[in-house]
């Protein structure tokens, strides 16, 4: 099959039997929903900018055999597939403004196909041939791939196997001589109601009492037994209110659930990891670090509009040209633009792994990822303080609109001349949509807890950054033996 477009995209989730939840009542049609619909009109810009001459080469990969594919479904083969991924999603990231969903299936994909190849050197089972099975599939069909990582965990303090509630970590309940049987749940799970199939992963290191944790593998989304209840978001009920104004982007947005796994079966030839504990720790490992490369790209899209619409409010408040405000906006451009650094640098220097797919340098993709905890956050502040208090306390379009409150509301939030007081509070609310509102959730807090919390990425760093080497440089220039 070629490449599908956005339209094409669509007409596939509609044919989805997803079982999905929302407010306590099932969702009968959670492709049209107004609330869940800018979640998948984000999805459906990155099939449309795939058809776009002008984004084709950032967008598709022509594999070796001549097939074109999207960028979402490659495997890294060199450092230039590993710089133009991110550049890919700055540039989503800049068209939508949200969280278009994608990079987690593709850092799940390229961290399964080293990981499986890798446990079949030791073991001779037959993972890898099982994931190139499934990522064909995938590629032939051109489908969206969820990756879902994280399981709710319960005690932190204690292991997988060692919960009162066993199903607090995915695990498998049954062995079947022609498949497995799963219960758990996946937590955070990005854009799975825009997924045709989602692959499952450990989510942390385990050891030998953890085995029936150790499962990895792929299954299509509406597959019985999988349900997902949609997490609430800030201003969400914006969206069912006929406002576009409001909602402050109407078209794109993102969306999180919590996945529940009821007794889900997999057949063998999806499983990518079945006990194999060892292995656990390299996979979550190299997701991560994928993953924290991603946020070198996407997050910096993002930011790039909302430095964007905090000039535009300075320049709509008729503040555009005091020094304060030009030194806050060149502040917010240096951070936007050391993250995007960061997702270069450790893309450029990655390096082979034994399957032959590139990895980033680990080390860079977490320093990357650190530096993301912190900087849109500050960016976001910077934003608020140019914007002023008007971008959280404007009425409402209705008000706006309104046949008395309509001339007062033109006459007193006025800005500068030659700039409508509709225009002003649009990108008002589009500040709002991207510190505070819906988009809130992958600018800001996915920022900071998305693919790990700082903490994890702090562990990494210090695993990594090869502290007995400084030392040993450091004696040889003064002279210690």
């Amino acid at each position: 099959m070629a490449l599908m477009t956005g339209e094409q995209y669509i007409e596939s989730m509609r044919k989805m039997n997803l079982q999905v939840y929302m407010f306590g009542k099932k969702v009968e049609n959670v492709v049209d929903d107004p609330i869940l619909r800018p979640s998948l009109n984000s999805v459906r810009a990155t099939y449309d900018y795939a058809q776009d001459p002008e984004y084709e080469d950032l967008m598709t990969v022509t594999l070796e055999d001549g097939r074109k594919i999207n960028r979402f479904l490659n495997i890294h083969r060199s450092t230039t597939d590993l710089m133009n991924k991110v550049k890919m999603q700055r540039m989503l990231g800049q068209k939508t403004a949200a969280c278009f969903q994608r990079c987690v299936g593709m850092d799940a994909c390229n961290a399964e196909y080293s990981t499986t190849y890798e446990i079949d050197q030791k073991y001779g089972t037959k993972y890898h041939e099982n994931f190139k099975k499934f990522l064909e599939y995938c590629r032939e069909n051109d489908f969206t791939i969820d990756g879902a990582m994280t399981d709710p965990k319960g005690d932190r303090g204690l292991a997988p196997h060692a919960q009162a509630d066993p199903d607090l970590y995915l695990h498998v309940v049954e062995r079947r001589e022609d498949g497995v049987v799963v219960c758990g749940a996946k937590a955070h799970q990005t854009g799975i109601i825009n997924s045709q199939e989602v692959i499952v992963m450990p989510t942390i290191a385990m050891g030998p009492d953890d085995k029936d944790y150790a499962i990895s593998f792929a299954v299509p989304t509406d597959t019985e037994g999988i349900l997902m209840i949609i997490g609430r978001q800030s201003c969400d009920t914006r969206k069912t209110e006929n406002t576009t104004l409001d909602v402050g982007n109407a078209e794109y947005g993102g969306v999180e659930a919590l996945v529940i796994f009821d007794h889900v079966f997999v057949p063998n030839d999806r499983i990518f990891m079945n006990g194999e504990n060892e292995f656990a720790g390299m996979l979550v490992e190299r997701f991560a670090g994928y993953h924290r490369q991603s946020y070198g790209g996407c997050k910096v899209g993002v930011g790039d509009v909302l430095i964007g619409a905090t000039a535009l409010a300075a320049e709509y408040n008729g503040a555009a040209k005091a020094s304060h405000v030009k030194d806050k906006l060149i502040e917010m451009m240096h951070l936007n633009e050391t993250l995007y650094c960061c997702g270069i640098a450790c893309s450029a220097e990655g390096a082979p792994t034994a399957s032959g797919s590139y990895l980033i340098n680990l080390l860079l993709a977490n320093v990357c990822k650190q530096n993301v905890t912190r900087f849109p956050y500050e960016i976001a502040r910077l934003a608020e303080d140019i914007a002023g208090g008007i971008f959280v306390t404007a009425p409402s379009e209705a008000d706006l609109k309104g046949e008395v409150t309509g001339p007062w509301v033109e006459k007193y939030l006025k800005g500068i001349d030659g700039v409508s007081t509709e225009d002003r509070m649009k990108v008002m609310r589009l500040i709002e949509n991207l510190c505070l509102g819906t988009a809130a959730v992958g600018y800001r807090t996915e920022s900071m807890h998305g693919a790990g919390s700082p903490q994890a990425q702090r562990i990494m760093i210090s695993r990594q950054g090869n502290l007995p080497m400084k030392k040993e440089l450091a004696k040889k220039l003064a002279g210690i033996k």
